[in-house]
């Protein structure tokens, strides 16, 4: 490493104070604490500064010294206090208080028996035919005197309904 002199360190920090002031406090957005780490960042620099590498690699490493001493500011500012969940139970803490009261449980069969009623009646009979009796697209369509692309169409639909009216009940079990 290049013996570095008062007067090389003097010009470097003059050249760059402006910048790296700037750059720490738009990721800061404090005055104090920007010059604050302004002032950390060149103390880390002073001490490893190398003044054989090239004007430009020396001010990219400088803007690289800036970004982590924001991030190491940034995650200490925001690392809170940790504590384990024994710790909490043992001061007194009794968990978290859920005010809402707990929502009915229906069976799956309540809930589909539902969910068919409130359908329009081909949708109802295309969804039984499918999902409750296991019949084929095939059987399905022979079933209702339809065509089995035609089937498709209104299985798809019916499932589209059934599931709107399924999150539609959901929420309003929920409120």
């Amino acid at each position: 490493m290049e013996e570095m002199n008062d007067e090389d360190f003097q010009a470097f920090y003059q050249e760059n104070l402006g910048s790296i002031y700037r750059y720490v406090y738009n990721r800061t957005g404090n005055r104090q604490e920007a010059e604050d780490l302004t002032a950390q960042v060149f103390l880390k620099v002073v001490r490893n500064l190398d003044f054989k590498r090239d004007p430009h690699s020396l001010r990219t490493w400088l803007f690289q010294v800036a970004r982590t001493t924001v991030a190491d500011y940034w995650r200490v500012y925001y690392r809170g206090t940790a504590s384990s969940l024994d710790d909490l139970l043992e001061s007194g803490w009794e968990g978290p208080v859920d005010e809402r009261p707990a929502p009915t449980q229906n069976s799956a069969e309540e809930i589909v028996q539902n969910i068919l009623q409130a359908l329009p009646e081909r949708d109802r009979e295309v969804l039984t035919a499918r999902f409750l009796l296991n019949l084929s697209i095939r059987e399905t369509a022979i079933r209702m005197g339809l065509t089995e692309t035609n089937i498709k169409v209104l299985q798809y639909r019916a499932l589209k309904r059934a599931a709107r009216l399924e999150s539609a009940s959901k929420t309003q079990s929920l409120t």
